[in-house]
């Protein structure tokens, strides 16, 4: 096998107080020096169904934060359960079972560790599975596991009450900059909107001082919707400093991506983050990272450009977006 799954690496290391090097980050970023320990502001926790001034909450959250949580979002809480459960069982299948979905050349969907690449040849402490959940010309089942059996079901379902969540978040988003409902989701693919599950394994970590499990980064997409399991992990970067998030039990994190940034001409703040690991227990999220179509042009939109706001940011394809993006050349 080419690739080493940090699972068993994982699994061979944990009895030992070390990590292999590749996984220590250097000194700027290990999370044991950089975490900040004092007094922590919580992100934003919103109350989706008190609807009484719930453009200006989330308004007030995107610009200062680009990250908030939503509770009361509709989404029944045995959906969210079931949909943890079985990516938990995928993860714990046999890893030549697991391999069966390994990432092919040429894709990103499937199950993998390595996702880019990093200055000095540094790895992060995690393995994935990527797939599409919709719209439906862009999902493969082929790629969606078989076992657990329930595994497409599942996933199909939390889909269906998980657009339903965005297109009510893009309207409130876009009234908040003071458009109409209608215009982000336009500006984003409309109905074509895709959505891109990752599920995140983090396995316990003999040095979680050291090591990271996602590198600090703002996500490519418009919008996205993680729910995270009950380990801590998530930290965001405001104020010069790395917080860690609070767990929200049954709240979906809504985290504003480069695309919505791009759109509001910079009003609302596309959210760097990053994750840290556990020695004691096992880290799982799964975002869903929601994105235009590869030939959608996204820039500035027209109504928030003027000569006092001059556009921050170029209008291009939202593939050569990405392709910038993840080989890191500037956009």
């Amino acid at each position: 096998m080419e690739v080493e799954r940090v699972q068993e690496i994982a699994s061979l290391s944990i009895l030992k107080d070390t990590i292999p090097p590749e996984f220590i980050r250097s000194e700027y970023e290990q999370p044991g020096i950089t975490t900040f320990t004092g007094p922590v502001p919580n992100i934003p926790v919103i109350d989706l169904s008190k609807r009484e001034a719930l453009v200006q909450v989330i308004r007030n959250a995107s610009e200062e934060w680009g990250i908030f949580q939503v509770v009361n979002h509709g989404i029944p809480e045995k959906v969210i359960k079931e949909l943890q459960s079985v990516g938990k069982e995928f993860f714990e299948l046999p890893l030549d079972e697991k391999e069966k979905y390994a990432v092919k050349p040429g894709s990103f969907e499937g199950y993998g560790t390595k996702l880019q690449k990093e200055p000095e040849g540094k790895k992060a402490w995690v393995d994935y599975l990527f797939h599409n959940v919709w719209p439906p010309d862009r999902v493969n089942h082929d790629i969606w596991p078989q076992n657990p059996p329930s595994y497409r079901e599942t996933n199909e379902e939390y889909a269906k009450h998980l657009i339903r969540v965005v297109d009510d978040l893009l309207e409130i988003l876009s009234e908040g900059l003071g458009l109409e409902k209608q215009v982000l989701k336009e500006s984003v693919g409309g109905d074509g909107l895709e959505y891109l599950l990752k599920i995140n394994y983090y396995p316990k970590c003999p040095r979680p001082d050291l090591a990271l499990g996602v590198v600090a980064h703002t996500d490519m997409s418009a919008i996205t919707i993680l729910i995270p399991n009950e380990v801590p992990g998530l930290q965001v970067f405001k104020d010069d400093h790395w917080f860690d998030a609070k767990y929200v039990p049954n709240a979906l994190v809504v985290h504003i991506g480069d695309q919505i940034e791009i759109l509001s001409n910079g009003k609302y703040k596309s959210v760097l983050h990053r994750t840290t690991v556990n020695k004691d227990k096992v880290r799982m999220s799964w975002p869903v990272f929601c994105s235009p179509p590869e030939e959608m042009v996204v820039g500035p939109l027209k109504p928030l450009v003027n000569d006092d706001s001059p556009p921050k940011f170029k209008t291009k394809k939202y593939k050569d977006y990405q392709y910038c993006k993840l080989n890191k050349l500037p956009q």
